[in-house]
């Protein structure tokens, strides 16, 4: 397929979407650059933004295996990534595997659970692979966490450790909607929407795992010049000298920022990344990436201004 014939189909994608989920076109467009660059997601928001049923939906719309984890305070590790179970037959342990193993695993309500199994993602995560027993299980391809989580000022959450923070390549915020978005959302439902029922909803797949490994591949050819890169690194940089800021982005932050870039450019045509294309990916980003200093947060201080003051200074390169 051409890019132009693939681009049509991740346009297409959004339209499957958007037959579910009204409102939400920011958060539809990291999961899709998050699809493109191999990245995993994070999405933050109150309870009833349609966190959860977004993913539903962009999973139905997509030929790819999907599978959900409730996590819960006792939810254990293994849980997740599978364990060892005694096969009395033939008086020998064998490996049962978890919902991990899969194409996009839905994290639901990720930092319910305890610090200990959020960490049971890592490997999967980073290496693409569970280890059991000195042995290490490749992970289907292609292979995307897509996690929801609430704020952690609601009771019974837990932070996420910045280690498997940093692993996201993306945070998405869904605010609570407009007041026409809101009567459009509720009209759905008076009309008879089932959000349980997204086949009712007329949500068919219209990508599938040649198509995204084609079009990833021609992500991986958008230009990038040394001054674009050079601006990504200077932009990083400035994270690490703010006076609000405690822990600044990693060079991994600043490899996330350019290759969701090259995604965003490659959606919009675009042969090369421009500054443009990096500051649009700034606050996805790396708003997850950035550790404010007690002071700031005590202040109202954010994570997303502190950004948008640092790229208002970081000169652009002509």
């Amino acid at each position: 397929m051409t890019d132009e014939q693939l681009r049509h189909a991740f346009s297409e994608l959004r339209t499957e979407v958007g037959k579910a989920v009204v409102g939400q076109d920011a958060a539809v467009t990291g999961l899709t650059i998050a699809l493109l660059t191999g990245g995993h997601v994070l999405l933050e928001g109150v309870p009833g933004v349609a966190k959860t049923l977004l993913v539903r939906t962009l999973s139905r719309a997509l030929q790819l295996d999907t599978k959900r984890v409730q996590f819960t305070p006792d939810l254990m590790p293994g849980d997740v990534t599978g364990s060892l179970v005694y096969d009395s037959k033939s008086g020998e342990f064998e490996f049962r595997e978890g919902p991990v193993f899969t194409n996009i695993l839905l994290a639901d309500e990720i930092n319910r659970t305890p610090p200990k199994t959020q960490s049971s993602l890592l490997e999967a995560m980073e290496e693409r692979q569970v280890s059991v027993d000195g042995k290490s299980l490749k992970l289907p391809v292609p292979f995307m966490v897509a996690a929801t989580m609430n704020p952690i000022e609601y009771e019974g959450t837990y932070t996420l450790p910045e280690a498997q923070l940093d692993r996201f390549l993306l945070k998405l915020v869904l605010d609570l909607p407009e007041r026409d978005t809101e009567i459009e959302v509720l009209t759905r439902h008076a009309a008879g929407f089932n959000p349980r029922d997204l086949a009712a909803a007329g949500v068919t797949p219209v990508l599938n795992a040649l198509m995204l490994a084609a079009a990833q591949a021609a992500v991986a050819k958008v230009g990038a010049s040394p001054d674009v890169v050079a601006y990504a690194v200077d932009l990083a940089r400035a994270t690490r000298q703010s006076p609000s800021v405690k822990l600044g982005v990693s060079p991994r932050g600043a490899i996330a920022l350019v290759g969701a870039a090259k995604a965003w450019a490659w959606l919009t045509g675009a042969e090369a990344i421009t500054p443009d294309h990096i500051q649009s990916m700034v606050l996805p980003v790396l708003r997850h990436r950035i550790q404010l200093r007690p002071e700031a947060e005590l202040e109202g201080v954010s994570a997303d201004v502190i950004l948008r003051s640092i790229v208002q200074q970081v000169q652009v390169p002509i």
